[in-house]
């Protein structure tokens, strides 16, 4: 059973969608959307011709998927960055 996204959630999948560095996995973390469910989310949210752009920019990007990157970590992270744990920012 999938649970309602609320515009909110919907507003941060796309945006976590578009950063080249997110992956799919980290969107199945933490919203339970699978990568087809990512594909199916924009489509329907975006007008064709961004959906398009984002498509051909996505498809076999290696930083999309976990199991293709490089690296494992060494995220840029800068020290006053606050914490971010499930898409909640955690208080200092």
């Amino acid at each position: 059973m999938k649970r309602e996204l609320t515009d909110i959630d919907k507003d941060r999948i796309i945006e976590m969608a578009w950063e080249d560095r997110t992956t799919f996995d980290a969107i199945l973390l933490q919203f339970g959307l699978k990568e087809q469910d990512v594909i199916d989310l924009m489509r329907a949210e975006m007008k064709p011709s961004s959906f398009r752009m984002w498509r051909a920019r996505v498809q076999g990007r290696k930083t999309k998927h976990e199991k293709l990157r490089d690296f494992r970590e060494g995220r840029f992270k800068c020290s006053r960055q606050r914490q971010i744990n499930n898409n909640k920012i955690a208080k200092r």
